[in-house]
């Protein structure tokens, strides 16, 4: 009877040693908490529900903005994200890495130093020197992504093709003469635009333009009599 209660707990024991051991590597297993917090202002929604300020914003979310709308997502010490009006953005997030999908608008990234900060649209991707702090917009249109730094350096890869975007300077990714797209109003951006009118009617136009603002005389003076009234004889 000793025997079998003795071996009874034994066996207890290795259970409960095997389910404390499976727990720990689930536990460990699990992905970082790590989360941030949103700021709204006007419609905003967080994975298709409406997103209120001051809320819990957890990594792999997916934000969209409406028109005169924007949010702000706060992740401590690794940095910020501003998402615009008008745009759609999944984020990915860790103490140590920012990752955003921007499909359509503008995001604002600031990321600490040590912290990988990534952009990525259908023409290209920014990539932030991670060396440093940095702060940059990646603007996402119809035809092409466009990509401001501010502050620190970023990567703008399109392809195979890597350039480097320093503070105070900005570089363009896409076809600007894609067809179906509403044309972009930012300078220096947009391909020229083409006339279609013959050169020579500019010609005929500037040569009416001089005839009518050229003065004419209607009364015309000539000779002696020029100045002296004209005075009808007497009947």
């Amino acid at each position: 009877m000793l025997g079998k209660n003795i071996l009874r707990k034994f066996v207890t024991s290795l259970s409960a040693v095997a389910v404390l051991c499976v727990y720990t590597s689930w536990a460990i297993a699990l992905p970082n908490s790590f989360t941030g917090e949103i700021t709204v202002s006007g419609q905003v929604t967080v994975n298709g529900q409406p997103a209120v300020s001051n809320s819990t914003i957890v990594s792999g979310s997916t934000i969209a903005t409406g028109a005169n709308s924007s949010a702000i997502i706060s992740l401590g010490k690794s940095g910020r994200i501003e998402v615009q009006a008008d745009s759609n953005v999944v984020l990915t997030f860790s103490e140590t890495s920012i990752v955003g999908t921007l499909s359509v608008g503008k995001v604002r990234v600031a990321n600490a130093a040590g912290v990988a900060a990534t952009v990525a649209t259908k023409d290209a991707t920014v990539i932030a020197d991670a060396g440093q702090a940095d702060s940059f917009v990646v603007e996402a249109e119809c035809s092409h992504t466009h990509v401001d730094a501010t502050t620190g350096l970023v990567t703008l890869r399109e392809g195979t093709n890597d350039r480097q975007v320093a503070a105070g300077t900005s570089a363009t990714a896409g076809n600007l003469a894609q067809t179906g797209c509403k044309p972009c109003l930012r300078p220096d951006s947009a391909p020229p635009v083409r006339f279609g009118v013959p050169w020579w009617l500019f010609l005929v136009a500037g040569g009416i333009i001089v005839t009518t603002l050229i003065p004419r005389d209607d009364n015309p003076c000539e000779g002696d009599n020029c100045g002296t009234p004209v005075v009808s004889p007497t009947r």
